[in-house]
Order: C-alpha cells, then sequence, then structure tokens
C-alpha cells in the first residue's frame, strides 16, 4: 500500500553548489558590455547572420556545430541577421540583443567549472582538489574573457571536459547498466567537440586512447566471463565509435538543411551543389534539359579551377606571332578560361559529318565515348589542338579556334567524350551532373586550364592547353548552362543564346554526395593567412609574452584583454614540470624494483598524467607543427588541462612524499598560493571585464610584461 507522507531524499554537494554560482556570476553577469563587436565577434557574426538569413557558407576553420550553437542564442534573442560585421568596436543597433548573441558561449564557459571539480572527484582525488581545480579555473581572467563574447573556445572547453568526466565517470561505475547513459554522452561529446573545432579531434583520439587501454584490462580479467567482455566491448566501440561519426554526420545535415539559399560562398562548390540552393546558379538552370544532346548549346566549367570559378572562353582576338620568348604560335583565334559569366562561354555540341548546329527531334544524346566537335556560338570556330606548344605551357599543345590559313596545318577538331563519374559504360552526358574529360583524338591529350595567366594579349585570361592524357589528374569539365539549339543561322543564334530552353527535370544530388563535397572543400580550401598584428607563437603562450586587445572604448581607457591570470599560469607551468619529474623519477625508481607507491596510488598518478598532461600535449603540440597564423586564445583549452593537474599533483605529494615539517609548510603555503590567485584575478579585472575605467598610470602599471600591448589615453 502507499504509505504517507511521500519523502524525497537528496544529497546536496554545497561546495558544487556554490563554485556553479560564483562561475555562472562571473561569467554571465553584465553580458552585453561592452555593447560592440569585440575581437573575433566580427568573424563569427557573420555566419551567425548567414544562419539566420538561411544562407549557404563555407567556413574552413572548423566544422558547423559551433556556428549553428551561437547562432541558437542569437535565434532566441530574435536576432533576424541585418548586421554589418565589417569592424571592430562597432556598435550594436538597439534591435540586436548582445547578451543572447554571447548567451551561449558563456553558459559553456560557466558550467566547465563545476565539471572541472567533478572531473577531479572521478580521477579519485578528494574534494579540496576539486574545489582547488575549480578555483583556479574560475580564477582564470583569459578564460572569463573568451567566455563572455561571441566566441568558441569556451564552448570547446566544455564538450572537452563533458566528455572525460562522462567517460570516468562510466569506468568508476563497475555495477549500473545506467553507466552506459554516461558511455554515451561521453561519445556524443567528442562528436560534439570535432563539431566545434577540428582541434577537438585530438582530444578525441586522446579519450579512445585511454578507453582503449581500459578496455584491455577489461579482456585480460578472467572474473569477468566471455559474453560480458564481449558485450561491454560492443557497447564501448558502438558508443565512442559508432555515435560520434553519426553525430558528426548529422550536424552538417543539419547546416545544409538550415542554409538553402545560395549565398557567397557557392563558387567554391560544384555546379551540382549550387544548383541545389535556391537562387544563384539554380534560378539561372532550373529547367535546363539534362541531357547534353548534339545541337546543344553549352558553358563548360572547369572542375580544376578552385577556389574561382573558371569556364571555356574564346573571342576575335588571335594568339600573336610570336611571343616574347622568340617562340611562334599557330596565329589562330585565342581559347581561354575566363572567371566571369560571358556570352562567349556558350559552345554548341557538333556531331561530326553533319552539318546542322541545332537539336533534331527526338535529341539524340552524347554518350561517354562518342566523338564530337565543338563550336564556338559568336564566332564559329571548331575548338581545335595540335602540335604547337602552348604560350605559357610549352610542355603542353596550343588549344584554339582554329582558323584555315591556307597553310600546311590541318584542322584537328575532333574531341572524345569520357564521363570520369559515369555509372555504366553507355551512361550519356548530363547537365552538372556529370563530370567529363575532353580527349583530342589525334593527339590523345587532354583539355584542361594549365593555371596559368595570359599576357595583356590574352587580356590576363587563364590559359587552356591540352596535355597528354598520362600526365592528366581531374581535368573534367562540367555543363552548367544548357539548353537546346533550334537556329542554324548565325544571327539567330547569336540572338538565341540569351533565351534558354525551359524542360522541367528535378536534379537534385544525394545529402550524402553534398556533405562528402562540403567536407573536402573545407579541408582543403584554405584561406590564404596574412601577419596579425596580434598573433604570436606557441612558446610565447607559456610565458605570457603576449595578450590580445579585444575591445577598446572609443573615448575613454576603458578596455578588454585577453590576459591570463599570472599566478596561475605559473602554478599550471610548475605543476607541468614537476609532474614530468616526478614521473621520470618513479619510473626509474619501478624499473629497478623499488615501488614507491601503492597499486591504487600508482593508478591514480598514471591516469591524472594521461588525462591532464596527455590533454596538454595533444593540444598544445600541433600547434607548434602548424604553419597558419596563430593566437593566444588557441591554447586555452591546453590551459585548462594544466590548471586541473596542479591540486591534485599537490595532494599526491602532501600524502605520499612529505611528512612532518614539510607537510606543515606545505599546507600554509597552499593558502598563500590561492590568496595570491584571488588577488591577481582582482589586479587584471578591469581589463577582464572592461570597468572600471583606469586612469593611464593604473594602466601603465599592469604591464608586467615589456611585451605585453596596452593601450592608454592621456589626459
Amino acid at each position: 500500500m502507499l504509505q504517507l507522507p511521500l519523502l524525497v531524499t537528496a544529497q546536496v554537494d554545497l561546495v558544487l553548489l556554490v563554485i556553479t554560482l560564483l562561475s555562472m556570476w562571473s561569467r554571465l553577469s553584465h553580458l552585453s558590455y561592452p555593447n560592440a563587436v569585440v575581437f573575433d565577434e566580427v568573424y563569427y557574426g557573420q555566419f551567425v547572420s548567414l544562419y539566420m538569413k538561411r544562407v549557404f557558407f563555407i567556413d574552413d576553420s572548423g566544422p558547423p556545430l559551433g556556428h549553428m550553437i551561437l547562432a541558437l542564442g542569437a535565434y532566441f534573442g530574435g536576432f533576424d541577421g541585418n548586421f554589418v560585421w565589417n569592424r571592430i568596436g562597432a556598435e550594436y543597433p538597439s534591435n540586436v540583443s548582445v547578451c543572447f548573441l554571447r548567451l551561449c558561449p558563456a553558459v559553456c564557459g560557466s558550467l566547465s567549472v563545476p565539471l572541472v571539480y567533478l572531473l577531479t572527484l572521478e580521477l579519485r582525488f578528494s574534494h579540496l582538489s576539486a574545489l582547488g581545480a575549480a578555483l583556479l579555473l574560475l580564477l582564470e581572467n583569459s578564460l572569463i574573457v573568451q567566455s563572455r563574447f561571441m566566441l568558441l573556445e569556451s564552448v570547446l572547453i566544455f564538450f572537452v571536459l563533458l566528455a572525460f568526466f562522462s567517460y570516468l565517470r562510466f569506468h568508476n561505475n563497475t555495477q549500473s547498466w545506467f553507466r552506459f547513459c554516461w558511455l554515451f554522452l561521453s561519445g556524443a561529446s567528442c562528436a560534439a567537440a570535432v563539431g566545434v573545432k577540428y582541434m577537438g579531434v585530438f582530444s578525441y583520439l586522446l579519450l579512445l586512447g585511454v578507453a582503449s587501454l581500459h578496455t584491455w584490462d577489461l579482456i585480460g580479467d578472467r572474473t569477468i566471463s566471455h559474453l560480458r567482455v564481449c558485450v561491454q566491448c560492443v557497447c564501448r566501440a558502438v558508443c565512442l565509435l559508432v555515435v560520434p561519426v553519426l553525430l558528426y554526420v548529422f550536424w552538417f545535415y543539419v547546416h545544409l538543411t538550415l542554409l538553402n539559399r545560395s549565398g557567397p560562398h557557392d563558387q567554391l562548390m560544384s555546379s551540382s551543389f549550387q544548383a541545389s540552393l535556391e537562387g544563384g546558379l539554380s534560378r539561372i538552370t532550373k529547367g535546363q534539359p539534362l541531357e547534353v544532346a548534339y545541337g546543344s548549346q553549352v558553358t563548360l566549367r572547369s572542375s580544376s579551377s578552385q577556389p574561382i570559378p573558371c569556364w571555356l572562353h574564346s573571342h576575335k582576338a588571335n594568339y600573336p606571332i610570336r611571343y616574347e620568348s622568340g617562340r611562334g604560335s599557330s596565329h589562330q583565334q585565342q581559347v581561354t578560361c575566363y572567371p566571369f559569366k560571358d556570352v562567349n562561354n556558350w559552345w554548341i555540341i557538333k556531331e561530326p559529318g553533319r552539318q546542322q548546329l541545332v537539336v533534331s527531334s527526338p535529341p539524340r544524346p552524347v554518350r561517354h565515348g562518342d566523338v564530337i566537335q565543338l563550336v564556338h556560338g559568336m564566332t564559329s570556330r571548331f575548338l581545335n589542338s595540335h602540335d604547337v606548344a602552348a604560350p605559357m605551357s610549352p610542355h603542353s599543345q596550343e588549344v584554339s579556334g582554329y582558323i584555315d590559313f591556307n597553310v600546311s596545318m590541318p584542322a584537328q577538331n575532333l574531341w572524345r567524350v569520357e564521363v570520369s563519374n559515369r555509372e555504366a559504360e553507355s551512361e550519356s552526358w548530363k547537365t552538372i551532373l556529370s563530370d567529363v574529360r575532353l580527349v583530342h583524338v589525334n593527339t590523345s591529350a587532354v583539355l584542361k586550364m594549365s593555371g596559368a595567366s595570359l599576357p595583356d594579349w590574352g587580356f590576363r585570361q587563364m590559359e587552356v592547353v591540352a596535355e597528354k592524357l598520362f600526365k592528366a589528374h581531374s581535368l573534367g569539365w562540367t555543363v552548367e548552362e544548357h539548353r537546346y539549339g533550334t537556329s542554324q543561322e548565325q544571327k539567330e543564334r547569336e540572338a538565341e543564346l540569351h533565351s534558354p530552353t525551359h524542360i522541367d527535370v528535378d536534379r537534385k544530388i544525394s545529402f550524402w554526395a553534398k556533405f562528402l563535397e562540403l567536407q573536402w572543400k573545407m579541408l582543403t580550401v584554405k584561406q590564404e593567412d596574412s601577419e596579425h598584428k596580434y598573433s604570436s607563437a606557441p612558446l610565447e603562450w607559456i610565458t605570457m609574452e603576449t595578450n590580445i586587445a579585444y575591445w577598446l572604448h572609443p573615448s575613454t581607457n576603458a578596455q578588454i584583454h585577453l590576459i591570463g591570470n599570472p599566478v596561475s599560469w605559473g602554478v599550471a607551468s610548475l605543476s607541468l614540470l614537476a609532474y614530468q619529474l616526478l614521473a621520470a623519477v618513479y619510473l626509474l625508481r619501478r624499473r629497478r624494483g623499488f615501488k614507491d607507491l601503492p597499486d591504487a596510488a600508482w593508478s591514480r598518478f598514471l591516469s591524472l598524467g594521461c588525462v591532464c598532461v596527455g590533454g596538454f600535449l595533444v593540444n598544445f603540440v600541433p600547434f607548434l607543427l602548424m604553419e597558419k597564423t596563430l593566437f593566444l586564445y588557441h591554447f586555452l583549452p591546453a590551459l585548462c588541462y594544466l590548471l586541473l593537474l596542479g591540486p591534485p599533483l599537490l595532494e599526491h605529494t602532501h600524502t605520499h612524499l612529505l611528512s612532518g615539517t614539510p607537510r606543515r609548510v606545505l599546507c600554509v603555503c597552499v593558502p598563500f598560493i590561492l590568496l595570491s590567485v584571488l588577488l591577481a584575478f582582482r589586479t587584471f579585472c578591469p581589463l577582464t571585464y572592461g570597468s572600471p575605467e583606469l586612469s593611464a598610470n593604473q594602466l601603465q602599471a599592469l604591464r608586467w610584461r615589456g611585451s605585453w600591448d596596452i593601450l592608454y589615453r592621456r589626459r
């Protein structure tokens, strides 16, 4: 029978509760100040606006989840995307909810502090160590600054910490089947970390390494049945391998579903991808015939002309009789690749042996392996190649619009169509979908854009050549615009080039095709890196040689800087050095047969090193190998691991290495260290929150390192 009253008993960790409240206060209070664009908000804000307008874009710095999280806050704040992100310091208008724009990173930064507390407990250290690690994160000025603006580092740090905490909670709880929910959450958090920034991959690989060691130990445990071991291994593989991959793909599915309109980055994508977006190319190509037929009028886009699009082009200008190098040419009509839409980009597919330049009824499609001729729509010159060196690439053949000068240079204008992405040998040439190589029949050379620019006589357009088949790679062309020709006369045909034929055809490409293309573009298409005033080298981060001025008030000395807490950074660096020395000593002594630590303590020490030192290395060492513009905020994920390392290492030293007077001295020093961290935090608060405003002398006093760039106005 039901017994009344119904009672609920709950245990609340008051320390955790207080830490959480303090963290939220430090990150969320006065979030709308300053009411101006701060540093990289000018970069991420553009993507948020594009999400609000559902306009397609590519960000080569990382996957889309981070941008979607920022856009989610903007959506809840009623942001419509109508703001021009053109300069740092630009004032937000009254209709933009600045607080909501910055809300998600601030919440993630706030929750990272209690996560560090819980993670320390899962590493089997005391509540005092957990409190110390949480306080170091709570009072770290750089983490506060990075959390309070529309930036992604705090989001990345949150998901990485959540992944490790969830996995350790699963590993430490060996009885309940509910623990597999923690394992699932760990895999989902790994997917989210990778989905925010590709740097999350390294933390994910570290977690997989730790999980692999634990799984190997599980397999060797004879006290567990074979069936239970198999179930455990399958669950771990599903949660830590399958789930992250599926969720990673899901982030892109949401991204591509939301961004269905043509935008500024369309030109980076293939014609088929562009045609799947509303507006832009899809507006031009809507209703085009699907199959290319004899008599079709087409524009041919080069597949190798990334990131700038380029179309096969010709015009009424000939190659010079002799080039500046002294080499001669055919003096025939120039054929180039032109990066703009133009009527001279149109070509007509002609069947050899027939004079008709119109599409028959019914249309006769061009198929893989067919031999065709290409006639330039506006000048009626045939696309030709021969054994004459190209103007800028003498190792390749010249491509021209053939002119008969009554010399011993006959026309060689037959081209064989090869559909590279065909599914069957008899597949027809399709608009937008087919990637086609045009092979010169006489010489077996392949039509391609060389990548070189022609001189002034070629109007600085891109050179087109024919290169031997065995040298050619990815030399495809795609039919982008297409209409069925109906006019045989030249004048009528020129007018017809402006009147497309409309035949309703569904040419939507699959999600997987779009996902793979977008993934490839994000990994391969890189924007040019340029030097920045606040760029820095990784080794400068550890020693605090650098800072970043995030915001400066236009008329006062109020300003915000990304500067770390010098005391906590010093503690973090010393902790790393101390752990490495201790680990080296322990390993040497254990090799000689001395066991200084009980097995449980040794296991905790190793786990601490795997998570904290390993986490630091995988988030720091890759930057030493990168040739890109780097900033101080790239160090923050690695810094979090070092801040987590210090207090547990002090506990280990206190418990296993010291006794008597040295132990009491350590107990006295720890409060002084924490007090120093607090005082340093308070000292740099004006540069963390932008208030109160300091005088020029006060700002000059905060310049603890000569290399710091702190700005001030003298009055």
